[in-house]
Parts: structure tokens; C-alpha cells; sequence
């Protein structure tokens, strides 16, 4: 069973935790910043500053820190409508195509209640209208 985009990151997210934890576990027994480095595979850099954040926030400073990005362009529910409407087949919709294409998927999407629908690259965009 292939694993999904979600779940792939999740256990990647577990093993950077487990080896930040290792950090702090190597630092409680005495062990060097390189030794630390050699034994989990980080940058000799990074040891000391797993290590400081461990001491200022303790458990919570092992996890992820919030990252800034781009803001949603989509809302969740435009998302599963149009995936939704991606695993209907077209003939479902009225649409005379035995799979969709790009421009016939934007034409259906845009359909109302939906709105203006734009794809580019295999990715479908769809402007927020309000907020969730």
C-alpha cells in the first residue's frame, strides 16, 4: 500500500523529533557536541542549537516551529469539491470526454455554486472568496 503525501510527512516529522531527542538524551549522559553530530547524523552546528532550544522551551522546543508561507489561495471545502469532481467521471457531469482535461475541468469547476477556477502545471487554484 502506497503511503500517502500526509502520512509521508508525518513520519518524517517522527524522525526529526526522535533524533532531536536523541540530542538532548546524548547531552544528558555527558557526550560532546561531536560525538552528538557523528552519532545522529547532524551538522556539528545544529547539535548545540537542538540542545538550546531543548533548555529554554524543554519538550515543546523538540518539535517543529511554526514556519511562515504563502497563505491559502483555496479554502478546504473548494478543495474537496474539486476533487471531488476530479473522481467523477466526465459523462457523470454532462461532459461528452471519456477523462478530464485541464480546460474542461476549469469550465466544469467554475460552474456555480464553485467560481473562477484556474490550473496551471497540474495544480488546481481557486481564489478565496472569505474566510473559514
Amino acid at each position: 500500500m502506497a503511503y500517502g503525501h500526509r502520512t509521508e510527512h508525518r513520519l518524517r516529522v517522527r524522525v526529526r523529533v526522535r533524533v532531536r531527542a536523541q540530542v538532548v538524551l546524548h547531552a544528558a549522559r555527558g557526550r560532546s557536541n561531536a560525538f552528538i553530530a557523528r552519532q545522529t547524523g547532524l551538522h556539528l552546528d545544529t547539535v548545540p542549537r537542538r540542545r538550546d532550544r531543548f533548555a529554554q522551551a524543554g519538550l515543546p522546543g523538540l518539535k517543529d516551529r511554526q514556519r511562515c508561507g504563502r497563505p491559502a489561495s483555496f479554502t478546504p471545502l473548494q478543495t474537496a469539491e474539486v476533487k471531488a469532481l476530479v473522481c467523477r467521471l466526465p459523462a457523470e457531469s454532462e461532459v461528452p470526454l471519456s477523462r478530464w482535461s485541464r480546460p474542461e475541468l476549469a469550465r466544469e469547476a467554475a460552474r456555480p455554486p464553485g467560481g473562477a477556477v484556474r490550473i496551471e502545471d497540474g495544480n488546481v487554484y481557486v481564489p478565496v472568496t472569505g474566510k473559514d
